[in-house]
């Protein structure tokens, strides 16, 4: 049986991704912040929730070599993000902090730790990007230039490391049904043809881990049919 990490994975695109990796054999030891507050993923033997701030990267460290003690890591799934809106003069230091760390810092860091046994195994790393990586993005300028330099950094990581075996996929999913517009005044507007759903997400990854095995899909854009947004309604 193959294993899997993945970040994120207490709600959203992280749980929908860790469902299916389940679905098609996965053990998946799922990294997320609270897995007490959504409903959780299915009692699976092969699942085991980490509850963890991905900013305490000394205890994160900790976790991953624990894993590593014991299983071959065959997929790193870097689906965690972090996201601030609004201008940039207004953005706290806190905020860019976090962004940063989240988006960007611990994707490299979990590469780092677990490259060797991709090497090994042959595996696959999907970083979950964003379009704000591909294009400005005024009044998120911060948290676009932070999954630009992760769209960046997974090119450069897939020349570098394609020659031992490593498939490496980055996914640019464009506004999704999420919590991650939690701190933003704006949404997608009402209706599934306006948004993404988790769901669509982890079918790219169902069909990128089950390509033929000399090809690799290094990078997917996925964007729903039509483009509306809403300001958001005040509770």
């Amino acid at each position: 049986m193959k294993t899997a990490i993945v970040t994120g994975a207490s709600s959203g695109i992280g749980k929908a991704i860790a469902k299916e990796l389940l679905e098609i054999g996965y053990e998946v030891f799922g990294f997320g912040r609270n897995f007490r507050a959504s409903v959780p993923v299915p009692q699976d033997a092969q699942f085991h929730p980490i509850e963890l701030n991905l900013m305490q990267t000394g205890l994160l460290i900790e976790k991953i070599r624990e894993i590593k003690k014991n299983k071959r890591i065959s997929l790193l799934v870097n689906n965690a993000g972090t996201a601030y809106f609004g201008l940039h003069e207004e953005l706290s230091p806190a905020m860019l902090h976090e962004m940063v760390m989240v988006n960007l810092e611990v994707p490299m860091l979990l590469c780092q730790m677990l490259l060797r046994d991709l090497k090994e195994t042959k595996g696959h790393i999907i970083q979950i990007s964003s379009v704000t990586a591909k294009k400005s993005s005024p009044h998120g300028c911060a948290y676009g230039a932070t999954k630009a330099g992760l769209s960046m950094f997974s090119q450069s990581l897939f020349d570098e490391a394609r020659k031992y075996g490593v498939h490496l996929t980055c996914i640019h999913p464009d506004m999704t049904r999420s919590n991650l517009y939690r701190n933003a005044d704006f949404e997608a507007q009402e209706g599934e043809e306006y948004c993404l759903l988790p769901s669509d997400i982890s079918a790219a990854v169902r069909a990128v881990l089950t390509a033929r095995e000399g090809m690799v899909v290094s990078e997917i854009t996925l964007t729903p049919q039509k483009h509306r947004i809403a300001k958001k309604k005040q509770v």
